[in-house]
């Protein structure tokens, strides 16, 4: 006889009836004299021999799963750190010690031994364009480089001449294109630079920031844009001195140029959101939120998720235009609202889904240079001097506001009533005032509506609206790598919005430490998708220079002195806060008993590793719903043999 169960029988006074079949029997035994605790503290001491025991009774059904020696983040309303986690149905049954999961282990139980490895809550990214980040992984890729307009020339040709089967007439699609780093070298580009490639194909270049396309004189041709066009509202075609399109295309002029290109058939399209959730899976990412989508997207999600190939749960939201809201605001939120109907799946269930119950409004464009688009308080600065001894004073600039009051406000009022959360894209400081006074009239109109607005980005915030984030229970959401020095943030900024203005840019610490909320979302194609680094970035606001997403040891200092977060916050804001932004929070974001077993467990110990290695770790295991569906190194093991169904069934 086992030590342990010896101990068992002294304890209960009375023989052991046997055990597995019989073991059941005495471990009822012992649930019935109350000892239980005692059982489970037995079963600890002697884990090696009893693991497979466990303390399971007649009044705790076994779990599926049980995770257990490990360092479990919670991020509950403590943020308690325990150590195991049981999950049943796909669901959180228990969240305590080792002893106290012993009682879920049944002869069926899968156990993981973590290892003392650190377990956590599934990342939630709260704003994403995931079919443009699939999109942007098949396309001519750019990657992010920071690049002369010669050697963007080079790359863009090497596509061409890679595709030849495709002259004259298909169009060529470049994505990942650092605008602001090219222009920081030698100056924006325009339609002469992609004229003189050796092709005839029409090509439209996308910016990393998805907000300025540049084309050649044939795609200006067939896209009908001359000199007579007007520009749409909200966005503008860049023009030199005689009024002629120059091939840069600005926000709602760049939407207008990519319209031309025509859409991804519908397979193209599953491909695309196929290539994003993998890419998805390995960050962690177990709930996302798509901050620009439409039908096209809402159909390809769902015919994924009926094929049991949707791994992270989708919340999509749909995009606005500004003239048709202006026109119309009722009828503009009763077509998002017939939309949404369509698609949107109701209640959250435990197999991840699709909610479609968000709208999505750009207030402004970027705060960057040379489009400088983002809507401010005071002029952005001009250089009136040379470039090699520059003089910056205040210019006439003040961006652009796409929607100004008298359009916005009743926008919203009727967007709430429909039951929508409005997410407002706000960069500069006047986008976010005029964003935050927008829902304030909203709150004033239908007081105690509990409508969850969040305002995306927000760069540039005037200190005296800090407070009002949490005023108006409105969340910052933020993207955290945007808090480091880049080409995007030195060389296309600091001088163009002055000193005071660059002082308080990317302001999360500053907004969280007057109490707001800030989740996180990645933007993702605007970035390469990387959760850990940005995390790292929102602690210390630099950058790492071992990793390839960031810009290296010249620009790895502190963007400026403004606050970061608490890694506690950081966290929080990728999970808890984003689930609370996205309507999920009662199902997802936390480690509690009864919420969905959405689960990633990373390699380092985010809380206890240097401030300098907080980027250089990786997720190594990724549960949604209680499965698995990415595992790597000592968890390989576990990886699903299949993710993607061959047969993708139609929608009616």
């Amino acid at each position: 006889m086992a030590p342990a169960i010896a101990m068992v029988w002294r304890a209960v006074g009375r023989p052991p009836r046997g055990l597995c079949g019989p073991r059941a029997e005495l471990l009822t035994e012992v649930r019935n004299l109350k000892l239980s605790r005692l059982c489970i503290a037995i079963a600890s001491t002697t884990l090696s021999t009893l693991t497979l025991l466990g303390c399971q009774t007649a009044t705790t059904p076994p779990a599926d799963l049980v995770m257990r020696n490990g360092y479990v983040y919670t991020v509950d309303g403590q943020d308690s750190v325990q150590q195991a986690v049981a999950v049943a149905g796909g669901k959180i049954v228990y969240v305590g010690d080792d002893q106290g999961a012993a009682a879920y282990i049944g002869k069926q139980t899968q156990q993981i031994d973590l290892a003392g490895r650190m377990l956590m809550p599934g990342f939630v990214d709260a704003h994403m364009h995931p079919g443009d980040g699939g999109r942007a992984l098949l396309l001519c890729n750019l990657n992010y480089e920071k690049m002369t307009r010669a050697q963007f020339q080079t790359k863009i040709q090497a596509c061409l001449d890679a595709s030849k089967d495709k002259e004259p007439n298909a169009w060529l699609e470049v994505g990942s294109w650092d605008r602001i780093g090219m222009a920081s070298l030698d100056g924006d580009p325009d339609k002469s630079t992609l004229d003189a490639l050796k092709t005839d194909r029409p090509i439209q270049v996308r910016s990393t920031d998805f907000h300025t396309v540049l084309t050649n004189s044939r795609g200006l041709q067939l896209a009908g844009i001359s000199k007579a066009t007007v520009d749409p509202v909200g966005g503008k075609f860049a023009r030199d001195s005689a009024g002629n399109p120059t091939g840069i295309c600005e926000d709602g002029a760049a939407e207008t140029m990519a319209a031309k290109v025509p859409p991804a058939t519908d397979a193209e399209k599953l491909t695309q959101i196929r290539v994003a959730l993998d890419a998805m899976r390995e960050q962690g990412i177990t709930s996302f939120f798509d901050a620009l989508s439409g039908a096209e997207n809402a159909k390809a999600f769902t015919r994924l998720q009926q094929s049991g190939e949707l791994t992270a749960r989708a919340t999509l939201a749909l995009m606005l235009d500004p003239a048709e809201a202006a026109a119309d605001p009722a009828k503009s939120i009763a077509a998002a609202k017939a939309l949404a109907q369509t698609y949107d799946q109701g209640a959250l269930q435990v197999q991840p889904g699709v909610s479609m119950r968000h709208v999505k409004l750009f207030m402004d464009g970027i705060i960057n240079a040379p489009a400088n688009t983002g809507a401010l308080l005071m002029p952005y600065m001009k250089n009136v001097g040379t470039q090699k001894a520059p003089q910056w004073v205040p210019g006439d600039n003040l961006g652009e506001l796409y929607y100004p009051a008298p359009v916005l406000k009743p926008l919203l009022l009727e967007a709430v009533k429909a039951g929508f959360d409005p997410h407002l894209h706000a960069t500069g400081e006047r986008a976010v005032r005029e964003s935050l006074d927008g829902i304030a009239y909203v709150r004033q109109q239908l007081p105690g509506n509990a409508f969850r607005p969040a305002i995306a980005h927000a760069e540039t915030v005037a200190s005296a609206d800090y407070g009002r984030f949490k005023a108006l229970d409105t969340t910052a959401s933020m993207s955290h790598q945007w808090a480091q020095q880049a080409p995007f943030s030195v060389d296309g900024t600091n001088d163009q919005l002055g000193a005071e203005r660059f002082a308080r840019m990317e302001p999360s610490g500053s907004i969280a430490q007057a109490g707001g909320r800030v989740a996180y979302g990645s933007d993702w194609p605007v970035d390469p998708l990387d959760e850990l680094l940005a995390l790292k970035i929102g602690v210390t606001r630099s950058g790492d220079p071992l990793n390839p997403h960031s810009y290296g040891p010249d620009l790895a200092g502190k963007l400026n002195a403004a606050p970061g977060l608490s890694r506690a916050e950081a966290l929080r804001s990728i999970t808890r806060n984003a689930a609370e932004q996205l309507r999920l929070d009662a199902a997802v974001g936390s480690i509690e008993v009864g919420k969905f077993a959405d689960l990633i467990v990373l390699d380092k110990n985010f809380m206890q590793v240097p401030e300098e290695e907080l980027a250089r770790n990786q997720v190594l295991l990724t549960l949604v719903g209680g499965k698995v569906v990415f595992a790597k190194e000592q968890f390989s093991s576990l990886a699903p043999k299949a993710l993607l169904s061959k047969a993708t069934p139609a929608l009616d």
